[in-house]
C-alpha cells in the first residue's frame, strides 16, 4: 500500500503558536495531539506548558530554533507550537458501549501507523458506513484528528469514536482478553473469501508504505489478502480497508 505522505505542518488550521495561546488551549480542555518546544528552553512559562502537555499525554518534541521557525506560520511562536485535534478522541470503552447498544459483536478498525490524514479520514468514513464501532490509532508515527482528517471523514467523526492509544500491541492483548480476534491486511496472507470473518473482530490496516508492522502482525490471528488482478500490486489504504470491511459485513449479514 505504497503512497506518499501528504500532511504538512505549514498552514495547518489547528496549529497554535505562542505561549499564552498554547497554555490557554490546555487549560480550556482542548485536545492537543503534539507540541513542539524550543530545545533547552527552561523558563517558567515553558515549564508550565510542559506540565500541561504531560498531563494531557501530548507528544512532545524538542526542536532547534531553525526548525521551529520553519514550522511557524507567523514567526512569533515564542518557542512553542502546538497541533490541536479538530475533534476530541473517544475511548475503547465508547466502542464497546456502542456495540452493546446495537446488540452487535464488536467490530473495530486498528490502524498501524497510517500517516496521511486524508487516508485516516477516509478510513473513519468507511468504518462508519460499514457499521464498525470505532477506530483505534497509535499515539506516535500516525496521523491524528486534524482538520484534514475531519474533512475527509465527511462527518463520520460525529458518530464513530476514534481512540488514541500509547501502544497498539498492548491494546490488542487487552482486547483479546475481551474476546476480540484480529485479522490484518497482508498481500501475502490467505485469500479473504476463505476466512471466517464473523464474530467480535478487529481489522488491522498498516502503514501506507510498509504495511502492518512485524510486532502488530504477530498479534493477529489471521492475515487476509485481497485478490489483485491488475499490473500493480497495491491498493490505497482506505480502499483496502473498505474491501476487507465489506467482506466482514457480507459474512455478518449471511450468518
Amino acid at each position: 500500500m505504497s503512497e506518499k505522505k501528504s500532511e504538512h505542518l505549514q498552514g495547518n488550521e489547528n496549529k497554535l503558536e505562542g505561549r499564552n495561546s498554547v497554555l490557554e488551549a490546555y487549560r480550556s480542555g482542548r485536545t492537543i495531539d503534539r507540541i513542539y518546544i524550543l530545545k533547552d528552553c527552561t523558563d517558567g512559562p515553558v515549564q508550565n506548558i510542559l506540565r500541561e502537555a504531560k498531563k494531557a499525554n501530548s507528544i512532545i518534541d524538542f526542536l532547534s530554533r531553525d526548525k521551529l521557525d520553519r514550522i511557524s506560520d507567523y514567526g512569533k511562536h515564542q518557542g512553542v507550537i502546538a497541533i490541536a485535534a479538530a475533534y476530541s478522541y473517544g475511548t475503547v470503552e465508547d466502542m464497546f458501549a456502542l456495540a452493546a447498544k446495537r446488540n452487535e459483536p464488536p467490530f473495530l478498525f486498528l490502524l498501524d501507523g497510517v500517516e496521511d490524514p486524508h487516508n485516516l479520514g477516509a478510513v473513519i468514513r468507511t468504518a462508519n458506513l460499514a457499521g464498525a464501532h470505532g477506530v483505534i490509532i497509535p499515539k506516535r508515527r500516525a496521523a491524528g484528528l486534524t482538520g484534514i482528517a475531519a474533512k475527509a471523514s465527511a462527518g463520520a467523526l460525529h458518530y464513530t469514536p476514534v481512540a488514541k492509544v500509547t501502544n497498539l500491541s498492548v491494546t490488542m492483548d487487552e482486547l483479546k482478553d475481551r474476546g476480540i480476534w484480529f485479522v490484518c491486511a497482508d498481500m501475502n496472507g490467505d485469500m479473504m473469501y476463505g476466512q471466517n470473518l464473523t464474530g467480535p473482530i478487529g481489522l488491522v490496516i498498516g502503514n501506507e508504505g510498509s504495511g502492518v508492522s512485524r510486532l502488530v502482525k504477530e498479534k493477529c490471528d489471521y492475515s487476509a489478502a485481497i485478490p489483485m488482478k491488475g499490473d500493480i500490486d497495491s491498493l490505497n489504504v482506505s480502499v483496502a480497508a473498505g474491501v476487507l470491511a465489506y467482506e466482514i459485513v457480507r459474512q455478518r449479514e449471511q450468518k
